[in-house]
């Protein structure tokens, strides 16, 4: 395991301020590692992640034949992931030819608060812009507060025609954005 693939418990209050957030591809080596964090992030939000989900969201290499699998990090650590898909790939959401998705943001617990998950989606919204999309897409869960409001500030708006219940217990709530021309 590398330097970079590396996700250990950090003081995030003796993070050096100058310390620079790099968002990238994953690599191969850094595929468990990335499946590890995002499954904790989950979790930490009160998910209750198993089964059939916990396998997607520990499954980066399926995940990264289907969209690209962005990690954030941050002082040699990973301390953040992001999913996007382009339409009709496997993991996208909705029935909308002009929007890419975000899925499976998430950001360890250690590093909240420092604009990992800011970054994250705003490269995303950069995939989109840059593919030609007119739109990008997202579901998120309502007990995901501080998603909502990155989303939020950086422009997204609720679009409940599109909230879904993928599985009993499991309610998603819309969120789009749409890009400029």
């Amino acid at each position: 395991m590398t330097s970079t693939a590396k996700r250990t418990k950090w003081d995030s209050n003796k993070m050096a301020r100058q310390d620079p957030l790099i968002v990238r591809p994953v690599t191969p080596a850094e595929y468990e590692v990335t499946g590890e964090l995002v499954v904790e992030a989950f979790r930490t939000l009160g998910d209750q992640v198993g089964g059939l989900y916990e396998a997607s969201l520990q499954n980066v290499a399926a995940r990264v034949s289907s969209g690209d699998v962005l990690v954030a990090e941050m002082a040699g650590r990973i301390v953040g992931t992001v999913t996007y898909v382009d339409p009709g790939a496997e993991l996208s959401e909705g029935n909308d030819a002009d929007a890419g998705t975000i899925r499976m943001l998430g950001v360890s617990v250690d590093a909240r608060g420092h604009g990992v998950g800011e970054a994250l989606v705003k490269a995303c919204m950069d995939r989109a812009a840059a593919s030609g999309r007119r739109r990008v897409r997202l579901s998120t869960r309502p007990s995901m507060k501080s998603a909502q409001h990155i989303y939020e500030r950086l422009g997204f708006r609720r679009d409940p025609k599109y909230d879904r219940s993928p599985a009993p217990g499991v309610n998603l709530m819309a969120y789009v954005l749409d890009l400029e021309r």
